[in-house]
């Protein structure tokens, strides 16, 4: 029997009952099991693997999410459903096996693999709608067309004289960025099994021990639900993965309690929203973006995971000064104690939290794959859940293969849906064209190009989810960005008079015009002139002569890296902002209000990329990372005291604009002495503010 519910994504989810329940989590159970297996020993080739886990996922998405709603709240009939499943399953397969037959043909397509292929493409863009709404479906149906019929009529820089739509439905199932592809391989690997990992440690458990933690922790400071907000939806990040969910399982819990404690609805729902976001940010799960990203840049996981952790602290810490501020600005009281203790916390679930992570990081650490990490750490759960109240046994077991499963559906339909559009940027070269328009726009200036990047994210994100909208948006415009970053070192090179001869000759190519100026010293904006103007063809065979290779990585990282936190923005920035209107609805706020509100408070998102641009917060050793990290923390308090009026106590416009100066003198980059002169203007400021703002207080009251 099947009815409909509401899932966390704001959608209606079919679900069923009785013996129709059991056997689909049954088949989500056997998906589990297949993946893990195939982990370790691999029977199946990456396509073949690749191929099978959209075939299940496809038609798990066919069946949980129908064709259609009723305003009635009917939905298709499961029977129809049920038919596009097992059409597109099994055409899935058969392409699987086919791949081998169509090259001992030429790459010649013969009628059942054009009957397979033509149903995978429309079942990709027929459960992308169904899931995701219609903005992918449009971008894939554009972008195959524009390959095959309509780009050639393209005048400009985008024009592209086409190819024979055989050729085109080859290369989309068959590609290397593909359907079956490198995303999908992604999908099927690493993203899944975390997915399955972090589903273990929720039904062990661990979220719970995560929400009595933080409020051992912070419950009985002032603003303390806020700040417990800001720590449980950290930890849970590092579960889960996904901001919606993250802010559903969650708020339910503190936003009642933030506005019990006197917060405002709307700025409730608008910390939980902000605080979620940061989910995606935290190691060592990340969402599916590290795992992403550690694909597109050929940058081991444990390395993107290891230098995104400070950066992730330092949102969540901006957060919670914004928290903070506005419990003091509102003369907010602690809550009264409720008896919970970091003992108790830990006695009741702390090993189902900790040992599985800790298990992770060191297997990760010492150079195990993610693939193997995850698995032994799905083993650690199982094993470290003994050691609390909620022993897993056989049936918490299978309820976690099925809820990781179910989880997934969403994710793995959109990641190999996605490659459709990525294989299309790759074959007619729209990627290198869109990044070349960045650089020119930009004028090499990174922060114009990062808020050229910002403003495509934001209008990406209204109609993709971050993960989709970081693949995109990263395919697009990374190779600009990471070659401006890497023109740093360039710049600084010519500058110092450091730059060798054969690339002075490269440089004379791009200008002749200049060649008396290179024969003199010259100070660093002339140098910035010479090299942010050159065309691409002199700026990247200038790069590869100057540029040593352990910088260019630090630039590709830093360039992906800044478009993976900008691609977060979509969850807490009107129009759309799925985490803020998931919170709105717990909170019973307005969503607007609290998508602005959200969007406010989750302004690390727009300050940290710039840190990752012209600082070594990403590229430097460790102690270079942390005293930026020391900077930014004052910084960002200076900020957030600035924009909300309040430190310990409300103050005016100019204790305003000297903690806005203040904040900006720590964060500005390379710039030691101003760094430790905001420093002490901030701290000068806070002191200034307890003793004085106190005083005038106790004055009025008399």
């Amino acid at each position: 029997m099947a009815q409909s519910e509401e899932d966390e994504d704001g959608g209606r989810l079919r679900s069923f009952t009785g013996s129709a329940d059991i056997a689909l989590s049954v088949v989500c159970f056997l998906i589990a099991i297949g993946h893990i297996y195939v982990a370790f020993d691999p029977v199946l080739s990456e396509l073949q693997r690749n191929g099978f886990h959209f075939a299940g996922f496809a038609a798990l998405a066919a069946i949980l999410y129908p064709m259609w709603r009723g305003s009635s709240g009917k939905t298709s009939p499961i029977v129809i459903d049920l038919l596009i499943a097992i059409a597109v399953a099994a055409s899935a397969v058969w392409l699987t096996f086919a791949e081998n037959a169509i090259y001992d043909r030429g790459v010649k397509l013969a009628p059942m693999d054009w009957i397979a292929i033509s149903i995978c493409i429309l079942g990709a863009i027929e459960l992308t709608r169904r899931v995701a709404g219609v903005i992918i479906p449009i971008l894939i149906i554009l972008s195959l067309s524009y390959v095959a019929f309509w780009g050639q009529y393209v005048g400009g820089v985008f024009s592209f004289p086409g190819l024979s739509v055989e050729t085109v439905a080859f290369r989309s199932i068959f590609g290397d960025d593909a359907m079956f592809g490198t995303i999908a391989r992604i999908s099927s690997t690493y993203v899944f099994l975390f997915i399955i990992f972090g589903a273990f440690l929720l039904r062990s458990g661990a979220g719970e021990f995560v929400i009595n933690m933080a409020r051992a922790v912070a419950g009985k400071m002032v603003g303390g639900p806020g700040i417990v907000a800001v720590i449980a939806s950290g930890l849970t990040g590092t579960i889960s993965g996904s901001a919606v969910a993250n802010t559903a399982s969650t708020g339910v819990i503190t936003i009642p309690l933030m506005k019990r404690a006197g917060f405002q609805p709307k700025f409730a729902g608008g910390v939980e929203a902000a605080a979620s976001t940061g989910g995606q940010l935290m190691p060592p799960i990340m969402g599916a973006g590290a795992f992403v990203m550690a694909s597109f840049t050929q940058i081991p996981y444990e390395t993107i995971v290891a230098v995104a952790a400070l950066p992730a602290l330092l949102y969540f810490l901006s957060v919670a000064f914004f928290v903070r501020i506005e419990a003091r600005r509102n003369n907010l009281e602690p809550m009264p104690d409720e008896g919970q203790t970091l003992w108790t916390a830990f006695k009741e679930g702390g090993a189902s939290f900790f040992l599985p992570i800790c298990t992770l990081i060191t297997l990760l650490v010492i150079g195990f794959t993610p693939t193997y990490a995850a698995v032994f750490g799905i083993i650690a759960v199982i094993g470290s859940s003994w050691l609390t109240k909620n022993p897993m046994g056989l049936r918490a077991t299978f309820e976690a293969f099925v809820m990781g499963t179910k989880g997934m559906v969403l994710t793995a339909v959109l990641l190999c849906s996605v490659g459709l559009i990525v294989n299309v940027i790759a074959t007619a070269g729209v990627g290198n064209t869109f990044s070349l328009m960045i650089a020119s726009w930009a004028g090499g200036n990174i922060l114009i190009a990062l808020v050229l990047i910002a403003l495509a994210s934001l209008i990406l994100g209204m109609g993709l989810p971050v993960t989709a909208a970081y693949i995109v948006l990263a395919t697009l415009s990374a190779p600009a960005l990471s070659g401006m970053i890497s023109d740093q070192f360039v710049i600084s090179q010519l500058a110092s008079g450091a730059l060798p001869e054969a690339a002075k000759a490269v440089l004379m190519f791009g200008v002749p015009e200049q060649v008396e100026m290179l024969s003199r010293e010259l100070t660093y904006a002339e140098a910035a002139g010479l090299i942010q103007g050159l065309p691409l063809e002199i700026a990247a065979p200038l790069r590869d002569l100057v540029v040593p290779p352990a910088i260019a990585t630090s630039a590709v990282l830093s360039a992906h890296m800044i478009i993976f936190w900008l691609s977060q923005d979509s969850n807490v920035t009107p129009p759309v902002a799925l985490a803020a209107f998931t919170a709105a609805a717990i909170a019973k706020a307005p969503a607007m209000a609290t998508g602005v509100a959200s969007w406010k408070l989750a302004k690390g998102l727009y300050i940290v990329p710039v840190l990752f641009a012209y600082t070594p917060f990403l590229s430097g050793d460790w102690p270079a990372m942390i005293q930026v990290f020391l900077f930014a923390v004052f910084g960002v308090y200076a900020l957030s005291a600035g924009i909300q009026g309040c430190m310990e106590r409300p103050f005016g416009i100019v204790m305003r604009l000297a903690c806005l100066a203040a904040g900006f003198a720590c964060l500005w980059p390379a710039a030691f002495i101003g760094n430790i002169i905001g420093v002490v203007a901030v701290i000068t400021l806070l002191v200034v503010n307890v003793r004085f703002g106190a005083a005038s207080m106790v004055a009025a009251k008399s």
